[in-house]
């Protein structure tokens, strides 16, 4: 049966006209029309995969060295790699994406993609070199993965599109090129310099070499060295935290379960899929509502410049049959992120994609992104893989997860609480538990709370800031920091964690611990925190949503412990625009027997014209009891108490109805 006529069917919001308010970004290169009856939500079709793949594709080759081994564009700062490994990763990553788009059209290569990284897979290794600059050696050469570490991570994509295409490239090598690429490719199949999800980068050229015949036994050898590593990492529910902590964010998506999974399906090994497919659909009942109704996925983490990348996962739990999505709501999900960025201005006039989330965007980078970083958002056109007559192609498009029902649920280990409006299909994560691998705060990881519409604020340039969505005491007037979050207890639609805050400067305060909770119904947020060891008197800072004006409405109430009214205070620049304004409100800490405890209410939403937040709920305080109840009389009860230093955490708060 077809998919019904868009417009007498869809609620307006769900509509991708509305989604941005502005109209879309010309595109550099031509699109199909679209197709309103098979994709009534985003009007998407394979056929707008494949121009968007030879678009970009077509769009890097003026900034090819000589041979085509490296990529280098222009424009954006180096990596901490230098130039020439960016160079590499500029081959890499977009080596993949021609990949997929050939193997996809199973063999079939209209603009000669395979031709030119052929020329490039030939030079890159005639003369690799140890030096990581682009002065002094073959300008086409490729850095030695034993002598630059982030070889290694653009050895996996190259070991990828050789073992996608194979058939129509490998095959067809030269035995000398082969055999330079094989030496290229071995020392990948050591243990990792970075333990982390980079063992999967050794297990990515392993399955290629074992599928060539190649070194087999060192081969099979960093694949089970790669699979017992992460299995350490294994926390439930299809979550695995990235190292030996506590970092949960895409990179599940995009690394965690796309490499051991996609491995297992090119290798037609029934075992491996049959474990880590059902870990990959686990996970998809989770990241897949991460996405809103206006196709963003949450800008929540690390790397977030590689975009789209997020629809991996659910791309391959379409290929692998491992999912808990209908055929229809993957492509749903899938092409309208793509689009979402796309629309807006995520390609540049020269059809690149820069370092940033839509344009470009300094302050949301690491130290290792450099000019072809974005590229590894090549693995969201993982669906190119399924044949044009699969379901997730040809079935009318379904709605997300967040546009079919209001959605309150702790995320399975990992300290995160999902909250999202169907009215809107505005999609909120509440940050208890996922924390950075660096030291010194990370603004996507440290804040409370993150939205598919607002970003955290970046410093200016002395170094001060009003971060959202944070928590804070207030010391010779600058906030403390929020350390490392530690899961405390979790229910039905509320988590809590506590944490040690920190001087501005990252120095310890030592004796002082706060214990914070977010409850969700609705649109609605309850944000409770107790702080103990605090002297009285200290002032206390509790900011809301940073948003732009053309943003969501942010909302902030004092229910308890604040004496100040809600400020609006610009707050400087977001990912989403240059300028933002977060709401206010401040306290003091006063002596009494626990500690002494702050409530606000506070809400996000695309709503129009909506209600204030302190009409949602009626909250009644006894000690540090709090009981909610909610404007469609559901009730909720939360009780927050602090272990005693060293316990186990498991005593409190509780919740019950």
């Amino acid at each position: 049966m077809s998919a019904p006529h868009a417009e007498p069917h869809l609620p307006p919001h769900r509509h991708p006209r509305h989604h941005p308010p502005h109209p879309p970004v010309s595109l550099p290169f031509p699109l199909p029309p679209e197709d309103r009856r098979r994709s009534a939500y985003t009007g998407w079709t394979r056929a707008h995969w494949e121009a968007t793949a030879d678009g970009l594709l077509r769009a890097t080759a003026p900034y090819a060295s000589p041979r085509n081994g490296l990529i280098a564009f222009p424009g954006a700062r180096p990596s901490s790699s230098g130039p020439r490994s960016d160079g590499l990763e500029g081959f890499a990553r977009t080596f993949l994406l021609a990949a997929l788009r050939v193997a996809g059209d199973n063999g079939h290569d209209p603009h000669a993609h395979l031709s030119r990284y052929a020329e490039g897979l030939a030079a890159g290794t005639r003369s690799p070199t140890s030096a990581p600059a682009s002065t002094g050696t073959d300008p086409d050469s490729w850095p030695r993965i034993d002598a630059v570490r982030q070889a290694r991570v653009e050895a996996a994509s190259v070991a990828l599109g050789l073992r996608l295409t194979r058939p129509w490239l490998w095959d067809h090598l030269d035995d000398e090129v082969r055999a330079r690429l094989v030496e290229w490719l071995l020392p990948a199949l050591g243990p990792s310099p970075v333990d982390n999800n980079w063992w999967l980068f050794g297990l990515t050229v392993g399955g290629f070499l074992a599928d060539v015949g190649i070194e087999t036994v060192r081969a099979g050898a960093a694949i089970d060295r790669a699979l017992a590593r992460i299995e350490d990492w294994y926390r439930g529910d299809g979550w695995y935290s990235d190292g030996d902590n506590r970092a949960f964010d895409h990179y599940n998506a995009w690394a965690l379960h796309f490499y051991p999974v996609l491995h297992a399906h090119l290798a037609a090994d029934r075992t491996l899929l049959a474990t880590y497919g059902a870990r990959l659909s686990a996970q998809l009942d989770s990241c897949t509502r991460l996405f809103d109704a206006n196709g963003a996925p949450l800008p929540f983490g690390r790397s977030l410049t590689y975009r789209f990348a997020a629809t991996a996962a659910p791309w391959l739990g379409a290929l692998t049959g491992h999912t808990p999505l209908a055929p229809g709501a993957t492509r749903r999900l899938a092409s309208g992120a793509l689009r979402h960025f796309l629309d807006r201005g995520a390609v540049t006039e020269a059809g690149l994609l820069p370092l940033g989330w839509y344009g470009p965007y300094a302050p949301m980078l690491q130290s290792y992104s450099g000019p072809a970083s974005p590229y590894w958002a090549a693995k969201g056109f993982l669906g190119l893989l399924l044949p044009a007559d699969h379901p997730a192609w040809t079935a009318p498009e379904a709605p997300l997860p967040a546009e079919t029902a209001d959605t309150a649920r702790p995320l399975g280990p990992t300290g995160l609480l999902l909250q999202s409006t169907a009215s809107d299909g505005l999609v909120r994560l509440h940050n208890h538990g996922s924390n950075s691998t660096r030291a010194a705060p990370d603004p996507y990881y440290a804040r409370f709370a993150y939205s598919t519409r607002t970003g955290p604020t970046a410093p200016t340039a002395d170094g001060r800031s009003l971060p959202d969505n944070h928590f804070g005491l207030l010391l010779d007037g600058r906030p403390t920091t929020r350390g490392p979050a530690t899961p405390h207890a979790t229910g039905p639609g509320w988590v809590s964690s506590t944490h040690t805050p920190r001087h501005a400067d990252g120095s310890a305060l030592p004796g002082l611990r706060i214990l914070s909770a977010t409850l969700v119904h609705g649109r609605a947020e309850l944000r409770a925190h107790l702080v103990t060891g605090a002297a009285p008197g200290t002032r206390v800072r509790q900011t809301g949503w940073a948003t732009t004006p053309d943003g969501p409405t942010a909302q902030l109430h004092g229910v308890h412990g604040y004496d100040t009214p809600p400020r609006r205070t610009p707050t400087g620049s977001t990912l989403f625009g240059p300028g933002t304004e977060t709401a206010v409100l401040e306290g003091r800490i006063t002596s009494g027997p626990g500690g002494a405890l702050f409530v606000a209410l506070a809400s996000l939403t695309g709503e129009p014209d909506p209600a204030p937040v302190h009409t949602l709920a009626a909250l009644r305080l006894t000690g540090h009891d709090i009981h909610v109840t909610w404007q469609d009389g559901t009730r909720a009860h939360l009780v927050l108490s602090l272990p005693p230093t060293g316990g186990d955490g498991r005593e409190g708060p509780g919740a019950g109805a």
